[in-house]
């Protein structure tokens, strides 16, 4: 079935991310069809494909929900710019991307809020859906319209525009929400009865079930007691008490566009022990919970297979802290060196650089690492409860360096609670100490990247009193850390102190930010965390024309104050935050919860975990741990993993030099030698292979690139051995015929492929697995083994042939129509086409122009999902190094392309293949549609005599 959006969807950046088709993606049959769902969700993320894609959130809820029968979940991302105007110009409305259906047509529409900047793109989601923005204008035959993720907990900006905000951890009671819902629904209940209902049984608020007041210390709108005896005075949070019961997927959709984080990540663990202050996750997600060993490699190893990634990442709020990580990650690795995957190990801490830990990742592919030492003076990290010091930066630099790695970066934040100016200073002084460390270990090559962002003091932190620094301020503290660069070498990056504005009075907002929310909507606020498309000045417009008080959201507030979001309950008690923030004005630490006092990283072994009796730290913040549980599970895990006893004393890495003797000048010393992290993968003997294959539907909106990382992910699915190129970042050795314009469609693409160890396995079984693994749109059709020493496509490809059905102008294209065009066309000697900023000589590019009859047409126009038309122009067009001719320019050239207006009705045009390049004897065919050879029904039109 033609795409809703075919029409114009070549003209948008990057059109797959409005397609769907992924493989792995889930299609069910909806509501009242056969075997169909009770309940459609659209799960709506508020950013474009490339980071929603990325969100394990979104990947988990999406899997959790489709395992269930009666559940269905769909995908949607906001659109850019580009594509949101297209589709107001066409008054078409946003769908889904599994089965292209309007939001308005979902029982249920589910947001993630990850971000305050995002707010604006909720809205041109609901606008193009067809869903009313503000909850109280919905009626019977809308959507249910919730909200969840961390910034849910602080909803009131946007209250007015969600029926509901599920507040914490979805896994345990979402679908019971989703399904009591439509049966409430069902029964003709209400909108606001079912709504009561659900806000009795579910950790669900619903802002229009409540009263509103003013506090009269700080103006600001609270929320006050319920208008329905059902609904609670405050709101609790769900809580998943066991992770493994809910394993991390590995069956999500594998994006065809690249995404931010185009890897199999895998969350281990909830929450954290660190108590950092400035960190709403750090508190919002407690307890610490993690994942089984068990657990965690299963899911890695299940991701890498399934989707076929050659990049797998652990991640969690501190994986420096979960509490069997130096094991964990030898086991990971064991597994994954055989597979030729790499592994990344986010939210490291400057202490949680251990030795073996940095062995391991010595032999991936990683460039560099980063860490967060947050401040740039003791006093401020103690400010802050970093529980990191000096020496541990210091340490951890010098392990990363010494290794080889040549690059280091480091986040900080300014803004911070009691800063002074030698704490914004000490941000550019450490990072030029730890640069000068990096020289003594790499020379002229060290990098150090200090990047800069300015603190929004968060609700439900204990900074959640905290004034936050106006933009002026900020740019002063950025213009200081600029002055206090001496360092060549030294990357300063800062965060646009703007969107930080905008992000603050969003966070520690009330009810009334919402109108200026949709009035800055309405004068064109997108994309607001995108410095492309931010817009300050307008946003300080519609402040002040909505009467919002910027300075009072910004202001340090009393601690006697009710904050507007009080009443949701994210399960600490009463007090502990105010006793972190009086800490902290008085720069004391908190020792980390969950570990001994002065213990920085959890024993790797079990001879020394059992060995130390020593008492756990808890702070009774009202989150109910069970110390003696978490202590047994540490153990349990170090058994798993066969982590026994301590290893023995290491030696400590013989200094290596890069580019200098390590002073300051870098020179270099007689006889060092620059080591790097280095992949190496063993040599194994090599088949290679050459593979033709259709790219159709969907699959012909991807861009070279992505069609090229996809196509490297099919072998790994198929569980054929790639081989790689030798160095610190092998790559596949994979040749792929020249790019394709997007949305052009080919029956013959081709790639040059080499396999190692293909024991047993012929070209037919190359094929097979292939296709088995393959999403929509991509069918592999032919597979030969090339011999050894085989010249591969770049020398051999010449020219493409290429089909075309004109536009359609009111007069029928039959074959006679066609033939004398192609006759006109070769009996000129010049057709001139504009291409950019110049013009070009189709006609001298092109050697045959041919007329296919009516049978070999219809064939074509089924394999290719065109409608039927009596006849086909077919062109042989050159395709050598020195230039060529798109297929849309031949179709011009022709005469056929139709308006030059980028919305009119244009001509199709299809690539068929290259010629001379296959073997003469195909190992087999995927169907006769796509095998069949079009020159052997064609009419063809000559050249005329010189």
């Amino acid at each position: 079935m033609r795409h809703i959006y075919a029409d114009f969807i070549e003209q948008v950046v990057k059109p797959a991310r409005y397609l769907g088709g992924e493989y792995l993606s889930v299609v069910k049959p909806p509501p009242g069809a056969e075997g169909g769902v009770d309940v459609r969700v659209a799960l709506a993320f508020p950013d474009v494909y490339d980071i929603g894609m990325s969100h394990l959130g979104t990947k988990i809820i999406y899997s959790l929900l489709n395992k269930h029968p009666r559940i269905a979940a769909e995908r949607v991302f906001a659109p850019w710019v580009d594509m949101e105007a297209e589709l107001r110009a066409r008054s078409l409305p946003l769908v889904s991307l599994e089965s292209s259906t309007p939001l308005r047509d979902f029982d249920v529409v589910g947001f993630s809020l990850q971000y305050e900047l995002t707010f604006t793109n909720v809205l041109t989601v609901l606008d193009l859906g067809g869903i009313p923005l503000r909850a109280a204008d919905r009626g019977p035959g809308d959507p249910l319209v919730i909200c969840g993720g961390p910034t849910a907990s602080h909803p009131e900006p946007m209250a007015p525009f969600f029926d509901g905000c599920f507040i914490g951890e979805a896994e345990e009671e979402l679908p019971g929400l989703l399904l009591d819902w439509v049966a409430l629904r069902g029964e003709g209940r209400d909108r606001l009865d079912a709504l009561a209902e659900l806000a009795g049984r579910y950790p669900l608020y619903v802002p229009a079930l409540y009263h509103t007041e003013t506090d009269r210390d700080t103006g600001m709108v609270v929320v006050g007691a319920p208008k329905d005896e059902r609904v609670p005075a405050r709101v609790r949070r769900g809580v998943v008490a066991e992770l493994d019961d809910y394993p991390f997927p590995s069956d999500t959709p594998v994006p065809y566009a690249e995404a931010v984080f185009d890897r199999a990540a895998v969350e281990i663990a909830r929450g954290c022990t660190e108590g950092c202050r400035f960190c709403q996750a750090g508190m919002i997600y407690r307890p610490v919970r993690e994942r089984s060993p068990a657990s965690v490699v299963d899911s890695v190893v299940q991701g890498v297979e399934m989707a076929g990634y050659d990049e797998t990442a652990l991640t969690c709020l501190s994986t420096a802290d979960f509490s069997c990580i130096t094991p964990l990650v030898k086991n990971v690795m064991g597994e994954l060196r055989r597979r030729k995957v790499s592994l990344s190990v986010s939210s490291l801490r400057a202490y949680g650089l251990n030795e073996d830990i940095l062995d391991e990742m010595a032999s991936m592919r990683i460039t560099g690492l980063t860490f967060a030492p947050e401040a740039g003076t003791q006093r401020m990290r103690d400010v802050v409860n970093k529980n990191v010091t000096e020496a541990h930066i210091e340490e951890s630099s010098a392990r990363v360096f010494e290794r080889g790695w040549h690059r280091l970066k480091l986040y900080f934040m300014i803004g911070l609670p009691t800063e002074e100016h030698e704490d914004v200073r000490g941000i550019v002084e450490t990072g030029q100490r730890m640069l000068r460390i990096g020289r003594r270990h790499a020379g002229k090559k060290a990098e150090v990247t200090v990047s800069v962002s300015s603190h929004v003091p968060k609700p439900h932190t204990p900074f959640q009193w905290c004034g936050q620094d106006d933009p002026a301020q900020i740019r002063r503290k950025q213009g200081l850390l600029r002055e206090t660069v001496r360092e060549r070498g030294l990357k300063l990056k800062v965060h646009d102190a703007g969107t930080s504005f905008v992000e603050g009075v969003m966070a520690r907002g009330d009810r009334r930010l919402a109108d200026a929310v949709e009035l800055a909507w309405r004068r064109g606020a997108r994309f607001d965390g995108w410095d492309e498309l931010f817009d300050l000045d307008a946003w300080l417009a519609v402040f002040a024309e909505t009467g919002v008080n910027t300075a009072a959201y910004l202001d340090t507030r009393p601690v006697s104050a009710r904050l507007p979001w009080d009443h949701i309950d994210v399960g600490l008690e009463d007090g502990f935050l105010l006793g972190e923030y009086r800490k902290a004005l008085k720069s004391r630490l908190s020792p980390p919860c969950g570990k001994v006092v002065g213990q920085l990283i959890h024993h790797t072994n079990l001879a020394d975990a059992r060995a130390d009796h020593r008492r756990l730290v808890c702070y009774d913040c009202g989150v109910a741990c069970d110390l003696t549980k978490m202590r047994a599970d540490r153990l349990d895990a170090l058994s798993t993993l066969g982590a026994e006893d301590a290893p023995p004393p290491r030696e400590r890495p013989a200094r290596v030099e890069a580019d200098g003797d390590g002073d300051e000048g870098g020179r270099r010393g007689r006889g060092t030698k620059r080591r790097g992290p280095k992949v190496s993968f063993p040599e194994l003997p090599t088949v290679s292979y050459r593979l033709r294959y259709a790219k159709l539907g969907r699959a012909s909106y991807l861009g070279h690139l992505d069609t090229g990382r996809m196509l490297a992910r099919l072998f790994r699915r198929a569980e054929i051995e790639l081989a790689y190129s030798r160095g610190f970042h092998p790559k596949p050795i994979i040749q792929f015929s020249p790019a394709l314009s997007l949305g052009v469609p080919s029956l013959g693409e081709l790639l040059d492929v080499s396999i190692e160890k293909p024991v047993g396995m012929s070209a037919e079984d190359v094929l097979e697995r292939l296709r088995q693994v393959s999403p929509e749109g991509i069918e592999f059709v032919n597979a030969w083994a090339l011999p050894e020493g085989g010249r591969r496509l770049g020398k051999l490809i010449r020219a493409y042939d290429l089909v075309i059905a004109p536009a359609p102008d009111g007069v029928a294209y039959d074959e006679a129509r066609l033939g004398r065009l192609a006759a006109a066309f070769l009996g000129r000697e010049r057709v001139l086409v504009a291409r950019k900023q110049r013009e070009i000589d189709v006609r001298a590019l092109v050697e045959a122009v041919e007329v296919l009859d009516q049978d070999a047409s219809a064939r074509l126009c089924r394999a290719l999902d065109w409608p039927q038309a009596p006849a086909l122009l077919q062109a042989r067009v050159t395709a050598a190094a020195d230039g060529s001719a798109k297929p849309v320019e031949v179709a011009r050239a022709l005469g056929v392309w139709g308006d030059l207006d980028p919305r009119a009705v244009h001509a199709r045009v299809a690539r068929l293949g290259f010629p001379g390049v296959e073997p003469e004897v195909a190992t087999s065919a995927a169907s006769a549609e796509l095998a069949a050879a079009p020159e052997s029904t064609v009419t063809a039109v000559p050249a005329p005599a010189p």
